[in-house]
C-alpha cells in the first residue's frame, strides 16, 4: 500500500468554506466550495452568524470534495484548518451554543467598560495609551456580551474563536492553534501564550481563564477526527488534525513569505500587508504583531480594515452594468471591471482616495472617515473605481514604510494573495505604486496552501518549514513596475496622499462631535 502523502486543508473564510486536497509539491489536486452568507445583521452595525451554520457548511464542502477527488481517501495523511479571524462563540458546559457568533465585521461597542487597577491605569496614562486601551476595551465582544447579555455570560463555560469551535467539532476537545489567536482575548502576543495572571488584559476583557482552550503551536497535532465528525464529513476517523493558523497568517505562509524582505499583500475583505519576523516588533506602539503560521514567529501586519470590501461596495452600488453583462457572457465581472480601470490614466486624473471606510485605532484613529478629493467634471465612475484600487495600494504602501522603519528591513518583493489578486489591473497598480515586482502565488488558494504546509510539516511529509515552503510554494505571474507610472504615483503619494489624513483629521473630529459617528466610548 502506498504511504499517504496528500493533505486536506479546510479554509472557512468570510464568504465561503473551501475544502482542498494538496499533494506534497503544493499542487491543488481537488477542491470544493460552499458559499456562505457572510453574516446577518439584526441591528445596524451588527454582524452575527449561527455557529452551526459554519459547521454544516464545512461538512458539505468535505462531502463535495470526496465526490471530485481523483485520489482515494486513504491517500490523505492528515488535515489542517484555517478560519476567518476574531469571530467569537459562547458555549455552555454541555457544548450548547448560547448565542450567535459575533463575526469580525461587527461594529457594536459598549460604554460600560471594566475598571482597570490603579497601577495599570497610571502606567497606561503615562504611556499615552489610555485612549487606545479604552477603544480596545469598548471593541471587545466579551465586554458587550457581559454588559448587554449577562445571562449568556453567566452560563458561558467556553469562549472560543471560530477556529476553536470547528476544531472541537472535529476532534471533540477544546483545543486551538496558537496561530489563530487574533482578537480581543487575554493573549500574550510576545510570548505566544495566554497572558500571565497579572496581565492587564484579564481586567480589560474579563474572560475566565477556564473558558479558554488549550493552545498548540502550528505544526503540532491538535487531535484526531472523531467518529461523529467522520460520519458528518466523510473524513476518515482517526485522521490527525494539525494546528495551522488564522487565514491571513496562512496566506503569508502559502505565498512563501517566511523571509522578512518578502512582503505578503492580502487583497481580501480586509486588505493587509504582512511580513514574517523572528523578533517581536510592533508596527504601532501597543499594537502587537500576530502569531505566524510557523511556530515561534510573528507576522507584522498593517490593515486596511474594509480593503477590497470597497470593491464589492462599488460593484453593488455602481457596477450593475458590468455584473449584468458578465452574467450574459458567462465571464467573471472582474474582467469587465479591469476594462474600466484600463480606460483611465494612472492617477485617475487627480482623483485621490483615502480608504478609511471604517475607523482604526492609531492611524487612522477612531475618528477617521473615508475621503475622495480632486473631483472635476471629467471624472466618471471608472475614475472612482481606479481611485479605489490606487487608494488601497497607497494605504498599504504607507503601512509598508511604517514597518520598514520599525524593523530596518527593506522589502524587495511583493506576493499578492486574496480575491483581489485575480485582477490584473490591481496587480499592476500595486507594482507601480510600490515600485516593486508583484507576484501571484501559483494557486489562488494561498490560505489553504498555508494550512496544507502546516499539515505537511506536522505529519513529517517535509522535515521543516523551509523545505516545505521551497517544495510547495511557487511564483505565478510577475508584474513589473512601469517607471513612468511609478513616477506619477510617487508624486501623488508623497505630495497628496500622505498629507490627507493630517489635514482632514480635524474635520473628522468635528464630524464625529456633531453627528456622533463613529462612536467613541465614555468612561
Amino acid at each position: 500500500m502506498t504511504q499517504p502523502d496528500h493533505v486536506l486543508a479546510i479554509d472557512c473564510g468570510t464568504q465561503s468554506v473551501r475544502a482542498h486536497l494538496f499533494d506534497p509539491t503544493g499542487h491543488l489536486v481537488a477542491s470544493a466550495r460552499v458559499e456562505l452568507e457572510a453574516y446577518v445583521s439584526p441591528r445596524p452595525g451588527w454582524a452575527e452568524q449561527d455557529p452551526q451554520y459554519y459547521w454544516e457548511s464545512l461538512t458539505e464542502a468535505c462531502r463535495k470534495l470526496w465526490q471530485v477527488a481523483p485520489v482515494p481517501r486513504d491517500a490523505v495523511a492528515g488535515l489542517a484548518l484555517t478560519t476567518q479571524r476574531s469571530t467569537v462563540i459562547n458555549l455552555d458546559s454541555d457544548g450548547k451554543v448560547l448565542r450567535p457568533a459575533i463575526v469580525w465585521l461587527d461594529q457594536r461597542r459598549t460604554d460600560n467598560l471594566p475598571a482597570l487597577g490603579a497601577l495599570w491605569r497610571t502606567a497606561l496614562r503615562m504611556a499615552g495609551m489610555r485612549e487606545t486601551i479604552d477603544y480596545l476595551m469598548a471593541e471587545a465582544e466579551a465586554n458587550w456580551i457581559r454588559t448587554e447579555q449577562p445571562e449568556v455570560w453567566r452560563r458561558t463555560a467556553h469562549y472560543l474563536f471560530l477556529s476553536g469551535f470547528l476544531t472541537w467539532k472535529l476532534v471533540g476537545r477544546f483545543v486551538d492553534s496558537v496561530g489563530c489567536q487574533v482578537g480581543y482575548v487575554p493573549f500574550d502576543y510576545r510570548r505566544l501564550r495566554w497572558a500571565g495572571p497579572r496581565d492587564w488584559k484579564w481586567q480589560a476583557i474579563g474572560v475566565d481563564p477556564d473558558w479558554l482552550p488549550e493552545l498548540v503551536p502550528p505544526g503540532d497535532i491538535l487531535g484526531e477526527v472523531s467518529q461523529e465528525a467522520s460520519d458528518a464529513t466523510g473524513i476518515p476517523v482517526g485522521l490527525p488534525v494539525v494546528a495551522a493558523a488564522a487565514d491571513k497568517a496562512c496566506e503569508v505562509l502559502g505565498s512563501g513569505c517566511i523571509e522578512p524582505q518578502i512582503a505578503c499583500l492580502s487583497y481580501g475583505t480586509c486588505a493587509t500587508i504582512n511580513t514574517t519576523q523572528k523578533n517581536y516588533v510592533e508596527a504601532t506602539r501597543f499594537i502587537p504583531p500576530f502569531p505566524a503560521a510557523v511556530g515561534g514567529l510573528h507576522t507584522l501586519e498593517v490593515q486596511v480594515y474594509r480593503g477590497f470590501w470597497m470593491v464589492s461596495w462599488f460593484k453593488q452600488e455602481f457596477g450593475d452594468k458590468e455584473c449584468r453583462l458578465a452574467a450574459e457572457r458567462g465571464m467573471e465581472p472582474e474582467e469587465l471591471f479591469d476594462e474600466l480601470v484600463e480606460a483611465v490614466e494612472p492617477g485617475s486624473m487627480g482623483l485621490v482616495l483615502q480608504p478609511y471606510w471604517s475607523p482604526g485605532i492609531k492611524r487612522p484613529g477612531p475618528e477617521a472617515k473615508g475621503a475622495i478629493i480632486g473631483f472635476g467634471d471629467v471624472h466618471t465612475r471608472a475614475h472612482v473605481y481606479r481611485a479605489i484600487l490606487e487608494g488601497i495600494a497607497y494605504a498599504l504602501r504607507e503601512g509598508n514604510e511604517q514597518c520598514q522603519r520599525r524593523t530596518g528591513v527593506q522589502i524587495e518583493e511583493l506576493r499578492v494573495a486574496g480575491g483581489g489578486s485575480k485582477s490584473d489591473a490591481a496587480m499592476q497598480i500595486t507594482a507601480d505604486v510600490f515600485g516593486l515586482p508583484s507576484c501571484r502565488p501559483h494557486v489562488s488558494e494561498a490560505s489553504g496552501l498555508g494550512a496544507a504546509i502546516d499539515a505537511a510539516v506536522g505529519l513529517g511529509l517535509h522535515p521543516n518549514f523551509e523545505t516545505a515552503v521551497e517544495e510547495m510554494t511557487h511564483v505565478g505571474r510577475v508584474f513589473e513596475p512601469d517607471p513612468e507610472r511609478q513616477a506619477t504615483y510617487d508624486s501623488l503619494y508623497n505630495e497628496v496622499y500622505l498629507q490627507m489624513y493630517r489635514r482632514l483629521r480635524p474635520l473628522y473630529e468635528r464630524i464625529r462631535s456633531i453627528t456622533g459617528y463613529p462612536r467613541t466610548s465614555r468612561r
